[in-house]
């Protein structure tokens, strides 16, 4: 990605999480399609991605997949902060290429968050920047037009066509597939 596509990550202490994951936690290889958190089970990891993709998904009443989350290479993935306070998760984490990630086990963290304050307090930091991030994005739905925010990804990460189906960049910017196929077909015929 040319830009942070989760801002979050240029306001935590991403290098004591991804030296806590990589010092404590143990590869793992999940292939495409593979769950790394499934919706209504408490998450057990806190991931530190080495290479490949993942989508957050929840699950409308009828069981339609909604994308509300991407994560990446030298990213983390987990239902944070909920899984630390053994709360079921409300979506699925999903590799959408084969990914290995450094898994750390949960409960380690929340063993050190008793112990050792520095966890404490970047597990506090996380939250605040994490929900921050997720806010600017729930605003972003009410206040920006489709065309707005299909622009923003397209000026910001135009590598995210490469790394994710069509259908799930649809689903993540709330819109049809077909409308965005419009909005890329009009964004070629301007260029």
């Amino acid at each position: 990605m040319t830009e942070n596509f989760n801002t979050y990550m240029t306001r935590v202490d991403a290098d004591m999480w991804r030296e806590l994951c990589l010092r404590n936690g143990k590869l793992r290889h999940f292939e495409r399609g593979e769950e790394f958190i499934r919706i209504g089970e408490v998450g057990r990891y806190i991931g530190y991605i080495k290479s490949g993709t993942l989508k957050y998904v929840a699950y409308s009443s009828d069981g339609m997949e909604h994308v509300v989350g991407l994560e990446f290479t030298g990213e983390f993935v987990t239902d944070f902060p909920f899984s630390l306070y053994g709360q079921k998760a409300r979506i699925s984490i999903i590799a959408s290429s084969p990914c290995d990630i450094y898994c750390l086990p949960v409960n380690l963290v929340t063993e050190l968050m008793a112990t050792d304050p520095r966890i404490a307090e970047s597990v506090i930091k996380s939250t605040r920047e994490l929900f921050s991030t997720l806010y600017d994005r729930y605003i972003s739905m009410y206040t920006e037009s489709a065309q707005q925010r299909y622009n923003h990804i397209v000026t910001h990460y135009p590598d995210l066509f490469e790394l994710f189906p069509l259908k799930d960049i649809a689903s993540y910017l709330n819109i049809t597939p077909t409308h965005l196929s419009r909005l890329r077909k009009n964004d070629e015929n301007l260029g």
